[in-house]
This record gives structure tokens, sequence and C-alpha cells, in this order.
């Protein structure tokens, strides 16, 4: 399906969870779009350790891994030495479990601690994914807050008969009127970015699923829970 303001206003059609074993495969046309987008982030304090805030950051370093089209907003320590990020599409399942159960331990144990930087990185498998990952955009700050809480009712909004209509009853929560909501999904340099990031995981990194992960720049291969990421984590810190 080609991608372009008169399809991204999607209309009642479910989407097809295709899986992989390791995870979901990217299941959707390709598009050649470039974009580059680059904000600064204002920091949080908790306690002693300094916290992302949820704005986009610069890149931590030159490394290709810490360098996407669309800035990244991390979560955890503003001084980590360990980042780790996740390639995370919306409708995928095992992306929705990872985030039911192990991301809530990561979130106590290495997070909210300021241990790592942890990045939820866009990756678009069809044009659901690319709605709900438009939306969580646009939140700006609360980009990881939205992202959640689709990835937890994501086997309802992903089923339903109107997904559209779904999507926008969660953004809705997020304090999106439908006039926003329709700017966002008509929003060509935010489609252009996220469509980069999805072709540099692609083609740089060579990204078959989601969710895949990414420490210190190295691709974990282990299992995606809490015990295979936090023995990976405990070996960096």
């Amino acid at each position: 399906m080609p991608l372009n303001r008169r399809n991204l206003l999607i209309a009642g059609s479910t989407v097809g969870l295709a899986t992989l074993v390791y995870g979901c495969s990217d299941s959707s046309a390709e598009a050649e779009v470039t974009a580059n987008v680059v904000n600064d982030a204002e920091p949080e304090a908790s306690g002693d350790v300094a916290l992302y805030d949820g704005s986009a950051i610069e890149p931590i370093n030159g490394d290709a891994i810490n360098n996407p089209p669309l800035a990244d907003r991390p979560m955890g320590g503003v001084d980590a030495t360990v980042t780790v990020v996740e390639y995370v599409s919306p409708t995928c399942p095992h992306c929705a479990n990872f985030h039911m159960t192990a991301l809530p331990q990561i979130e106590e144990e290495y997070i909210a601690t300021g241990k790592i930087r942890f990045i939820q990185r866009p990756f678009r498998r069809n044009v659901l994914d690319l709605a709900v990952l438009m939306v969580a955009e646009a939140a700006g700050d609360q980009y990881n807050e939205v992202l959640g809480a689709y990835m937890e009712s994501q086997t309802v909004w992903a089923a339903s008969e109107n997904p559209r209509q779904a999507i926008f009853e969660i953004a809705e929560q997020f304090g999106f009127t439908q006039e926003r909501f329709e700017e966002v999904l008509t929003d060509q340099e935010m489609l252009a970015a996220i469509e980069a990031t999805r072709e540099q995981a692609l083609n740089e990194f060579g990204l078959q699923g989601t969710p895949t992960f990414y420490i210190n720049g190295d691709r974990f291969e282990g299992t995606p829970d809490y015990a295979g990421l936090s023995a990976e984590i405990e070996n960096r810190l």
C-alpha cells in the first residue's frame, strides 16, 4: 500500500499480526524518504540522578546507532554509561508482551534509577503502526507514555473493526482533538522521519523483526525478557 496523505487516514480494516519465532517481521511496502529532526533535551532531576524528561535529544555520540533520522526521546539517566535501544512496532504482539512483562521491571531497576538510557525507537511495519507512531511523536514529551498506552491496549485497537477510531480514542486521552489527530496523520515531515528511521534500521543495522535491542551499539542476541536483558546490562555497568 503506498503511503500518502489519503491512505494515512486509515479506515475500518483490521491488521494481520504476522509473526516470526523471534518477533514480528516487517510486512509493509518501503518508501524512499529522508528527514532529520534534532532537538535539545531538558533533563529533570530525581534525587542525585538527572533523568530525561521526554524531550528529543541530540545524538549521544557519532556512532551510527545513535544517529537516527528521527531524534530519540530516551528514558533513564542523562549520564548513563549503558544505552539500550529497542526497535518497537505498535502492532507487534512480541513488543506488547515485552512492554507488559519485562519493561516494568527494567524501568524500576535501571531506568528510574538512572543506571541506563532506554530508547524506544519506532519501526513501522504497516499503516496502523505508522498512525500510532505519528500520534506518539506528536505528543512530544509524552512520547513514551503515549506509546506505552497503545502497547498496553494493543489487543483492543489493533483488532477493532474501526482501528482509526480506536486509535483516536486513545489519543484523545492525551489531549488530542479530532482536528489535531487529522493533522498529525497527514504530517508529511513526520512521516518522512519515521520512514527514514525504518530504512536506516533495515539497511544499516540489518533489522529483521521487532522487538530488536541494541546495547551500547551491539545487537542483543539473547532472550528479550527481563532476565536476559538485565544480565547483559549488568555486564556493562
